[in-house]
Formats: C-alpha cells, sequence, structure tokens
C-alpha cells in the first residue's frame, strides 16, 4: 500500500485543512505494520488497533491549536514504559506490565502524540550494532547485508520505514545517534537529565539519557520541546539552562592523527567533504586535540562503568544467566569485577579529561565529528562482536560521559 507521509508538519498542516483524521492516520499506520514482514523484527509488541482508534477518536474531540503534537503517531523503544504494554528490555525473561507511563512518554500523549507501541534493542541497551536481540533484528532500511545499528535498533528502522512520525530511544554510549546515521535519520541525545529517565530501565543510570529520532531537525526540536519538562521524580534529572547568546561558525574538528576511519575509505572522503562544504558555508574550522575526548571514550568498557550494568540487572544474572543473550551475559558479568577503588579512580580520572575537554568550547562553537567512523555487515559483527562494537563507539562514547549533547545528522 501507498506509505502516508507522516512528516510531523506535513501531518499537523493535514489535520488542520480537513484532510485526514487521527483515526484514519493510526488505521493507516497499523495496515503499514501488518503489511509489511519485516514489522515482526521491528516491533516487540504493539497497542491493537481499537485502542489506538481510542486515542483518535479522543483527540478528534480536542483542539489541535492546544496541542502541539496533535495526533502524531510514535514508538518507544522497550526499555521505556508505556503503562499498557509489558516492559522487555529485549530480554522475555525480565518482562514486566508497568504500573504507568514513562515520564516522557505521558508528556508526549499529553500533547497529542499517539504511541503505537514498543521497539525491538539490543538487550538491555548493551550495543551499538543492533543484532543483539533474541526477538530477532530489524533489517537496515537501506541494506540487508548491513547491521541496523543499536542499540535503538527498532525504533530507527521503524521511523526510517515510514511507520511512525518520530520514535524514542535511549543513548548511554551512541544507541540514539548510530542507528540515526546508519537509517539515515536525525538523533538527537540531550545532556543528562534534561529529558527525565523516569520508568526507563537503566542501563548505566549516571549516564543514560532518552534520545530523539526524527526525519529533520526541526521534528527533533518540537518533540524535545515537549518532553523536556523538568521531573522531580527522576534524581538525576536537571533544569533546562538557557542557551549561549554568542554562538558562532568556530567548528572544532580532530586532528588528522585523531580521526579514525577503520580502513573505509569512503567514509572518511564523505566526512572530508562534509568539513569542506562547512566552511564554503562560512565556518571557520579549528583542529583540536582530541586525546582527551578518546581517552575519556575508552573509560566507558575500559572502567568501572560496566558495573552499572552489572547493577541495574545483578538478580536476573545470578539467578537465571541462560535469559541473556550469549554476547550481552559476558559484557554485563565483566561489571562483577571491579572495586570500589577502581571506581573513584576512574572517577577522579574522568574528572581531569572532562577539565581538558572543556577547554575546548573556548575555542569552538559546535565539534563536527563522524557519527562513526564505518558501518559493519552483519557478517562481520557476527565474526567479531565485541570490538567491532567498540569501534562504532569510538565518537559517540564519550560524549556521555562528558555529558555533552550531541546530534547525528
Amino acid at each position: 500500500m501507498e506509505l502516508p507521509d507522516l512528516n510531523i508538519a506535513h501531518l499537523l498542516t493535514q489535520y488542520r485543512d480537513g484532510a485526514t483524521t487521527p483515526s484514519r492516520i493510526v488505521e493507516a499506520v497499523d495496515a503499514i505494520i501488518e503489511n509489511e514482514p519485516e514489522s515482526e523484527k521491528i516491533w516487540i509488541s504493539r497497542l491493537p488497533l481499537e485502542r489506538l482508534l481510542e486515542y483518535a477518536a479522543e483527540l478528534e474531540t480536542q483542539s489541535i491549536d492546544e496541542l502541539p503534537l496533535f495526533g502524531i503517531p510514535f514508538a518507544i523503544k522497550d526499555n521505556i514504559d508505556l503503562a499498557e504494554l509489558e516492559t522487555t528490555a529485549g530480554c522475555p525473561d525480565f518482562a514486566y506490565l508497568p504500573e504507568q507511563n514513562a515520564f516522557v512518554v505521558q508528556k508526549l500523549i499529553d500533547a497529542g502524540a499517539i504511541p503505537i507501541g514498543k521497539t525491538n534493542l539490543d538487550q538491555f541497551a548493551t550495543g551499538l550494532v543492533g543484532v543483539r536481540s533474541p526477538y530477532g533484528f530489524p533489517t537496515n532500511a537501506f541494506s540487508e547485508d548491513h547491521i541496523p545499528g543499536g542499540s535503538s535498533s527498532g525504533s530507527a528502522v521503524a521511523l526510517a520505514r515510514g511507520q511512525v512520525s518520530f520514535s524514542l530511544g535511549t543513548d548511554t554510549a551512541g544507541s540514539g545517534r548510530v542507528p540515526a546515521a546508519f537509517n539515515e535519520l536525525t538523533g538527537l541525545k540531550p545532556s543528562r537529565g534534561l529529558l527525565s529517565c523516569s520508568g526507563v530501565v537503566p542501563a548505566c543510570k549516571t549516564l543514560d539519557c532518552v534520545s530523539i529520532f526524527a526525519h529533520s531537525s526541526k521534528d527533533a526540536a518540537l518533540v524535545l520541546e515537549v518532553a523536556a519538562e523538568f521531573d522531580p521524580g527522576d534524581s538525576y534529572a536537571r533544569q533546562a539552562i538557557a542557551p549561549r547568546s554568542n554562538v558562532g561558525t568556530r567548528i572544532g574538528i580532530p586532528r588528522p592523527k585523531d580521526l579514525e576511519f577503520f580502513g573505509n575509505t569512503e567514509a572518511e572522503i564523505l566526512y572530508r567533504q562534509a568539513i569542506d562544504q562547512l566552511q564554503q558555508q562560512g565556518a571557520t574550522v579549528i583542529e583540536l586535540d582530541f586525546s582527551p575526548f578518546l581517552e575519556a571514550a575508552r573509560l566507558l568498557y575500559e572502567g568501572p562503568w560496566v558495573t552499572e550494568r552489572f547493577v541495574a540487572i545483578e538478580s536476573l544474572l545470578k539467578e537465571n544467566p541462560d535469559a541473556l543473550f550469549p554476547v550481552t551475559r559476558d559484557i554485563i558479568s565483566g561489571g562483577a569485577a571491579p572495586s570500589a577503588a577502581d571506581a573513584f579512580r576512574s572517577q577522579y580520572r574522568l574528572a581531569e579529561l572532562k577539565r581538558r575537554a572543556d577547554k575546548a568550547w573556548d575555542e569552538v562553537d559546535f565539534i563536527v565529528t563522524p557519527t562513526t567512523g564505518t558501518v559493519y555487515r552483519i557478517d562481520e559483527v557476527e565474526a567479531d562482536p565485541v570490538q567491532l562494537n567498540s569501534n562504532l563507539g569510538y565518537y559517540t562514547n564519550f560524549m556521555n560521559l562528558l555529558d555533552y549533547c550531541a546530534v547525528a545528522v
């Protein structure tokens, strides 16, 4: 069937003009998902059409002018709670039925958005590849041979395949940006605490961020504006701060010796073309010493932060280790080893690295890196799942540890 245009601005215009209704849109979305065989690996669970029509009917009694996301269908990564469906975090034996919606999900629904269901992910949000799920894994929207990216694989592919208007993911090491890059989307990771993590299964609780997938930066900004309300129930939530008023066009890039494309010459050419284009548009390009950023990135899995992943599912790991995807179990089990002394030493080192990295903002307004240095085929990841996954975090891991916001475009 012909796919409807689910772009947020287009849909809102169609609603205002009376060209369509939320009921028609949810019927179309449900039919699209039902008719695409790949959908069973994109979605872990979905609301039935009857429930979607109830959401739509309620909206049709309200004013579109009061609801900024009136009738906009969206997907939710299945480590974020939707009270009407189980949360699995990609692990059937972990599944539970939440008593209420995650804070961010509720804000979006209150603004008129319609939740379609819960999407697939690398189990317990541990991975950047998108293939570590007992539910199978979604096919990359552009290549059957290549990985979809993770851990928010289903949220990215559902959007890229035109099944929703936007989607929610999470990002602890790049999970909201890598799948965006691999499926030609905008992936927004705010700084920690701007979007509430209440009702989100923790991966690394001190680093976790809810992320947004959209077809454009404009759509992502609209969703962020709706969802970014301070949540006093989230101990890591923070009030939004005013943006810098003097932002210019000084672009920071890594020194040539700090760039890594893992043998992908095409990716290197594309990155350099992007920098050239920015310069042609008037940007001043400044090379930065990227060593503190890269050393911070290595702390995520080489340091004690993997212990947070262990703490989040410790009882399941001890009582039913076979419930975990094998590579996921191996990674998270390593979190039992670091000591308290290791944790403090790494915190001290991270503070030193952040002080050095923060100095870059005295010189530049933005930093532009590749989202990833390359993209891998599925068979390559199956042959070397840990190292290739680590390679994908080369430009993303430090963002979370240094608490910077990031956008993949």
